[in-house]
């Protein structure tokens, strides 16, 4: 799973502090290449009278996505074909995920099933019975691997296809008791995430976590 050519230079932008999906895609529009957008940001910086942030670097760069060939994870870059059509039409839709799995499920509708963490045994039962006559109609449900509705929908729907949009790292298993669960959608639907491998997901992650799903 060879990663694009210039996915070192997108991780370096993308992980620089104080550099969000929209500067992002507002540095990507000015100078075209990621590798021309790094090198302007301390300029850029210095011009609006602050000071230049600590650029990520190429080594920590080259880290991360060699841990994402590791996982047998791979990017999907914001503008490149395999990134989800919905999702790119955010303004703040994330330059860079990282998904391990069948991306082929983002090509069919979609529809996300998500719900309380602590709901009922009846609700879990439709939440399952509800993903699996979607899935038998040809539609890919989408939710976030937590406790309880999600985690029902995504039992519902493995078999024909599942999307888990977890807030931590790819190889990160949150909550613990869902590893099985997770691993099992790695393998057989599609796991998607926005952190970088080895990110234990915290609160401020989750809001990230969520409008990618409704994406």
């Amino acid at each position: 799973m060879k990663a694009p050519p210039d996915i070192i230079d997108r991780v370096r932008l993308i992980r620089t502090p104080g550099i969000g999906p929209i500067t992002y895609r507002q540095l990507m529009l000015r100078y075209g290449t990621a590798e021309a957008a790094v090198a302007a940001v301390p300029e850029l910086a210095r011009r609006g009278g602050g000071k230049p942030p600590a650029i990520f670097a190429r080594s920590a760069a080259e880290r991360e996505v060699a841990a994402v060939e590791k996982f047998g994870a791979r990017y999907l870059v914001l503008g490149q074909a395999l990134y989800p059509r919905a999702l790119a039409e955010m303004e703040n839709a994330p330059p860079l995920l990282t998904a391990v799995g069948r991306t082929a499920l983002l090509d069919r509708p979609l529809v996300a099933i998500v719900g309380a963490r602590n709901a009922s045994a009846a609700a879990c039962r439709f939440a399952r019975g509800l993903a699996l006559e979607l899935g038998r109609e040809g539609v890919t449900v989408v939710s976030g691997l937590a406790r309880g509705i999600d985690s029902a929908a995504h039992d519902g729907s493995l078999d024909s296809g599942t999307v888990a949009v977890i807030a931590g790292g790819v190889d990160v298993y949150y909550p613990p008791e869902n590893e099985a669960r997770q691993k099992d959608i790695a393998q057989h639907g599609l796991l998607i995430a926005e952190m970088p491998p080895g990110t234990e997901p915290r609160a401020r992650h989750f809001p990230y976590r969520n409008r990618i799903i409704a994406g």
